[in-house]
């Protein structure tokens, strides 16, 4: 009668835990962004920053996702594409309307120039980490701000508008 006890929670419990752990994870968010990054020169080069990201939480404090961003500038742009990790340093309730984050990319960082009627255009690894904070608006819209420094060297402040998709 044990063995079937035994084989019967065996059985049945990975179903409920895994139901009850999917219940306790935020829905995934879509984040358009826009913000001003200033790279490291003979000085601070400042340019504008247009992006979108999105995030699908893996536990209740830890989201993973892509984000594409764009960046001008006077005869060049950028197109930064990473993979990124945010950790909530507080979890998600509705007591508690504003998160702390910390967050960290990699992936590509690729530049296209142009000289007199000549371009040119590089790729090369890219990094990013920082934090911020995000406050929940209502049920589907957050609103954040968040820092960041990376490679190539830069400075990175931007603020983001995001919908929650599914649930």
């Amino acid at each position: 009668m044990m063995r079937i006890l035994v084989a019967a929670v065996l059985l049945f419990s990975p179903p409920v835990v895994a139901r009850a752990v999917a219940q306790d994870r935020p829905a995934p968010i879509v984040e358009i962004e826009a913000g001003w990054v200033g790279f490291a020169d003979d000085g601070i080069v400042s340019e504008t920053l247009f992006g979108a990201a999105a995030r699908w939480y893996l536990s209740p404090r830890i989201s993973a996702g892509p984000e594409v961003v764009y960046l001008a500038g006077p005869n060049h742009s950028h197109l930064v594409v990473t993979g990124n990790l945010s950790f909530d340093i507080i979890r998600e309730r509705a007591s508690r309307p504003v998160i702390p984050f910390l967050v960290i990319g990699g992936g590509m960082f690729r530049t296209h120039e142009t000289f007199f009627d000549d371009a040119f255009t590089s790729s090369e690894g890219a990094f990013t980490a920082g934090g911020g904070v995000r406050a929940i608006v209502n049920d589907r819209v957050t609103v954040g701000l968040d820092a960041r420094m990376g490679w190539e060297p830069h400075v990175r402040l931007n603020g983001t508008v995001g919908i929650r998709i599914g649930r």
